[in-house]
């Protein structure tokens, strides 16, 4: 592992109004899949060679969650939105660079800058690239999703040693009918329990975001206490 760069950045908040918020950054070259998941555990994620979390001084509402795996039961809606999408197509690869990619990417962040308010900015190949494909190493994968032939959503995710880390999803959509983003993250259960892994590591929680408040509806659940430090006890309760 070489940590290529490690800064602090203040800005306006990323989830909850007329906040501020300091996000500590690492750019990690070469992190092995062992010390990837001791990063999340610790409440960081990751995008592309870039590590973060917030250390905001005096607000702690952004909690890492994460899903207790072995303990967690499928409801009846939630088989039947499995049910539904049994005709759908899944493919799970090394995360790709196309142009169903980036035009997807697109149509899905102005359909959330329109129905959500998302601040909106045209991303880019090479944006796209450093985000998503950079820094994957032997972990990270995407799960892409299928009507036919048609690419209709793509899953980025981490394959650690005792979980998965959920790091985005995005979506076509005119399929709203499948409940895409709930799908990904039933199958992502599935796939864990299959795989007898322990978590999903879903990110933050903050129960103020309706963008992310949604998260503590997978029971059971565990969040970290505070920001511990390498070589610090952890504390998921």
């Amino acid at each position: 592992m070489n940590i290529l760069k490690e800064f602090s950045i203040n800005d306006k908040c990323s989830y909850l109004d007329n906040l501020e918020q300091t996000m500590h950054y690492k750019i990690i070259d070469e992190c092995s899949q062992n010390k990837c998941e001791d990063f999340i555990e610790r409440g960081f994620r990751r995008f592309g060679k870039m590590y973060f979390r917030p250390i905001c001084e005096s607000c702690d509402e952004c909690k890492s969650i994460k899903i207790d795996v072995k303990n967690f039961n499928f409801s009846k809606s939630q088989r039947r939105v499995l049910r539904k999408a049994e005709n759908l197509k899944s493919i799970i690869q090394k995360p790709t660079l196309t142009k169903s990619h980036i035009e997807l990417f697109e149509k899905y962040h102005l359909h959330m800058k329109d129905e959500k308010g998302w601040e909106y900015s045209p991303t880019t190949a090479q944006g796209y690239y450093n985000s998503f494909v950079s820094g994957a190493n032997e972990f990270g994968y995407e799960v892409l999703y299928f009507d036919n032939e048609k690419l209709i959503g793509v899953d980025l995710i981490d394959i650690l040693p005792n979980g998965i880390s959920s790091i985005y999803f995005y979506y076509d959509p005119d399929y709203k009918k499948f409940a895409l983003g709930k799908l990904s993250m039933y199958l992502q259960i599935k796939f864990a329990k299959e795989a007898n892994k322990d978590w999903i590591y879903m990110g933050y929680y903050v129960k103020d975001c309706p963008s992310l408040s949604y998260k503590s509806h997978y029971e059971p659940y565990l969040t970290l206490e505070g920001r511990p430090n390498e070589g610090d006890e952890l504390t998921w309760f």
